[in-house]
Parts: structure tokens; C-alpha cells; sequence
């Protein structure tokens, strides 16, 4: 796959990549790839992502049940980050519960910041381990 060769890794072998909700816009959430991960969501239109604290490979949803369908994917530039645009299936990106991973705002000028109320699940409930 051109693809595959034409990304940029890094010296851990990992690219970043950015989950963009389809219809909304929304950027749901950040993770990384590898190669096997990459050739993983092109070949299933699932995303599928590299877990660093587990060394292994993530299909997102798989505990969950809140999968990412993948619409299209994208590359930037500098062929050194991912872009994913996805469906998300199960109304929540982020395994904090959160519709995104990015529920917080900075405020009074990086001093504070105020985060959003908009947790979907106990993550307790789901991530039983």
C-alpha cells in the first residue's frame, strides 16, 4: 500500500493520528498509529490504533462498544499526522465518558480552565477491570 510507505513514522515507528467526527466536525479524540494499525483501518474502514501503555494494537470500541467508522482518511502536508474522519458509533470518543477528549477550555488566559458536562458513561461501568 503507497500509503503505508509514504507516511511518516517516527523513531518509535508511531504517527499521530486525528479523529474527526464526519457530520459535526468535531475532533473527537488524538491517538497514534503504526503501520499495522494503519494498514488495519484502511483494510476494515475501522479505526484501529496503537495503545503506547499496552504495546499493542487498539481497536477502538472493543471494550467500549463505541466504535469509529472511518469515512475517509487524510494526510497532511508533511505526510507526519493522520487525519481520520469517522462515524462514531456510541456517543462517546473519549474513555473518560466524554462525547470528545477535548471537553476542557482554557479560560482566564491559560490560568483555569472550565470543562464540559457532557459525560455519556461511567467509565466504571464500562471499563470493568
Amino acid at each position: 500500500m503507497k500509503l503505508l510507505d509514504d507516511v511518516k513514522y517516527d523513531a518509535n515507528g508511531l504517527i499521530p493520528a486525528i479523529a474527526q467526527d464526519d457530520v459535526t466536525g468535531d475532533i473527537l479524540m488524538m491517538a497514534w498509529m503504526n503501520r499495522e494499525s494503519l494498514e488495519e483501518t484502511v483494510k476494515t474502514n475501522r479505526a484501529v490504533y496503537f495503545s503506547r501503555s499496552r504495546g499493542k494494537l487498539w481497536r477502538k470500541g472493543e471494550e467500549s462498544g463505541n466504535i469509529q467508522e472511518v469515512r475517509s482518511l487524510h494526510i497532511d502536508c508533511d505526510a507526519d499526522v493522520i487525519l481520520l474522519r469517522v462515524h462514531q458509533i456510541g456517543s462517546a470518543a473519549c474513555h473518560t465518558g466524554h462525547r470528545t477528549c477535548f471537553f476542557r477550555e482554557m479560560t482566564d488566559g491559560g490560568n483555569d480552565y472550565k470543562e464540559k458536562n457532557d459525560i455519556i458513561f461511567d467509565p466504571k461501568e464500562v471499563y470493568k477491570k
